[in-house]
């Protein structure tokens, strides 16, 4: 027997490779897809009409009246995307202590989920539960003399606002704050109003990261937060089983969705999430992760396409079943051809 022969008789039957070989062969073995139906489109709204103010920190994203709105949302949907998630861009004189402004009936955010329903009834309508838009100094809640967030205090505003945006119509309340027993609060209140039918989408999991600051430049919080912090209500990013005890926490509380916050520093978080409760799992591809894809792509450092997709791809292969990201139109569109 010659020793190539040989060589051959004793190589192990199991070539991994062979599965590989082929584009037909990869299709089928292929364990996550990635679709449109994956994708949550978040828009930055504006007072005003044919108005487009681009983000200088986010290339290629800017804030909309609520008339471009609509046709990027019609966009949208053409594309497959189910859903939106809208952030106001509250004016300098609309802000205050006390964010009352989060609660107006006639506010940007509700008048701009009621012009998308309008238009698009069948689209997706997720609006952001949270005071920093609103308030003078950034926090997401009421303050003490001291500077503390208070909890309970913010809760009772948090309710008034997710109720006024469930009345304009939202499909899905977002409470993004982090203050404690605010699912059950506006859940209760959601029951009580009979907006039965409003989801609640807790951001369960958001961490204090360093990746939002392109977001604050886009909403205008950045120069209200003057250097501020918000250690004492988002999470630790040291921090793992907390997670846990946050979702378990939301789920039990009445939440029909959980979020993780960022994306890809924090996919552990969100595998074992999935893992552990199997409930519908999102995550947040943040401004600052969308800011250095886009800036290493501009520099032609990376394929914006391949590596966008990519990253997608690897928040599904985490256990993610939808994902926000400003990324969400071209993706469709990548995915389309």
């Amino acid at each position: 027997m010659s020793t190539a022969e040989s060589g051959r008789a004793t190589y192990p039957l199991t070539r991994m490779r062979r599965m590989r070989r082929d584009a037909f062969s990869r299709r089928l073995m292929r364990e996550n897809h990635l679709s449109p139906d994956d994708l949550i489109y978040p828009v930055f709204v504006v007072e005003g009409e044919n108005r487009r103010e681009p983000v200088p920190s986010m290339p290629g994203v800017a804030r909309l009246s609520i008339d471009l709105l609509v046709k990027e949302a019609r966009t949208a949907w053409e594309l497959g995307i189910p859903a939106m998630a809208l952030f106001p861009v509250t004016p300098p004189e609309a802000k205050s202590e006390d964010a009352r402004e989060s609660y107006n009936p006639d506010g940007l955010a509700q008048r701009a989920v009621q012009s998308l329903k309008s238009a698009l009834p069948e689209l997706g309508v997720i609006t952001d539960v949270a005071l920093d838009p609103f308030t003078t100094h950034g926090q997401d809640g009421l303050t003490d003399a001291s500077g503390y967030v208070l909890n309970d205090e913010t809760v009772a505003v948090l309710v008034r606002q997710a109720l006024s945006h469930a009345a304009a119509g939202a499909d899905v309340v977002a409470p993004s704050d982090m203050m404690d027993g605010r699912i059950a609060a506006v859940r209760s209140a959601l029951e009580a109003s009979g907006h039965i039918h409003t989801r609640i989408l807790a951001y369960s999991a958001k961490y204090a990261s360093s990746f939002y600051g392109p977001f604050r430049d886009a909403v205008g919080s950045a120069a209200n937060l003057a250097g501020g912090n918000k250690y004492s209500y988002q999470m630790d990013p040291a921090n793992s089983d907390e997670a846990l005890h946050e979702v378990s926490l939301d789920l039990a509380e009445g939440a029909d969705m959980v979020m993780i916050k960022p994306g890809m520093p924090y996919l552990d978080i969100v595998r074992r999430v999935k893992d552990r409760f199997g409930a519908p799992t999102f995550v947040y591809q943040v401004s600052g992760e969308y800011a250095m894809l886009k800036a290493a792509s501009q520099n032609g450092w990376l394929d914006e396409r391949a590596v966008v997709l990519e990253a997608l791809l690897g928040m599904k292969r985490a256990g993610a079943d939808g994902i926000l990201t400003y990324y969400a139109l071209d993706a469709a569109r990548w995915l389309a051809d």
